[in-house]
C-alpha cells in the first residue's frame, strides 16, 4: 500500500521529469520527495532531500522523531564507503548498513536519519528496498558498472 509521492519542486514519478529534478538539484537546486509505505505490516515515512552531490534520507515509523543519524561517504583509494554515527548510541546501528549501501549505489555522500523498531532485521531490509526503488525512480542511483575489459 503505497500513497502518491509528494514532491516539491520539479519532479513527479514520470521518468522524464526525475531526470530533469536530479539535474536540477545537481546544478544547486533542492529538491525534496516524501512518501509513505506499508513494510511488514509497519507504516513507515521517508523523507528524502537531494542536494548537489548529497542525499539526505529520513526513515520514520511511529513518531516524527530524528532517530538515530549516520553520515557516509566514498573513500579513496580503494573506493570504499566510511560510516560515521552523529546521533544516536553505537548499540543500535540501525541505519548505518542503508547509508553504506546507498552510498555504494549512488556514489553520493548520505546522511541517513532513521527511527524504526530496532532489532528487527527483516524490517530495516525491506524498508532499504523501498527507499532503493524510489531513488531509482526518482534518478539518483548511479548506472551499473561494466566489467574493467568493456
Amino acid at each position: 500500500m503505497s500513497s502518491p509521492s509528494s514532491s516539491f519542486g520539479k519532479a513527479s514519478d514520470s521518468e522524464a521529469a526525475s531526470k530533469s529534478a536530479a539535474a536540477s538539484a545537481a546544478s544547486g537546486g533542492v529538491q525534496v520527495t516524501t512518501f509513505t509505505e506499508l513494510v511488514d505490516e509497519v507504516t513507515l515515512h521517508f523523507q528524502i532531500i537531494h542536494l548537489a552531490k548529497q542525499i539526505y534520507v529520513w526513515i520514520g515509523s511511529d513518531s516524527a522523531k530524528l532517530g538515530n543519524l549516520y553520515a557516509a561517504a566514498p573513500t579513496r583509494p580503494n573506493n570504499s564507503v566510511s560510516v560515521t554515527s552523529i546521533l544516536g548510541g553505537a548499540s543500535d546501528n540501525t541505519g548505518s548498513g542503508i547509508a553504506r549501501r546507498l552510498v555504494l549505489k549512488t556514489g553520493l555522500n548520505i546522511i541517513v536519519a532513521c527511527n524504526i523498531p530496532k532489532n528487527n532485521p527483516m524490517l530495516e531490509a525491506n524498508a532499504e528496498k523501498k527507499l532503493m526503488e524510489k531513488l531509482i525512480t526518482l534518478g539518483y542511483s548511479r548506472p551499473k558498472s561494466r566489467s574493467p575489459g568493456a
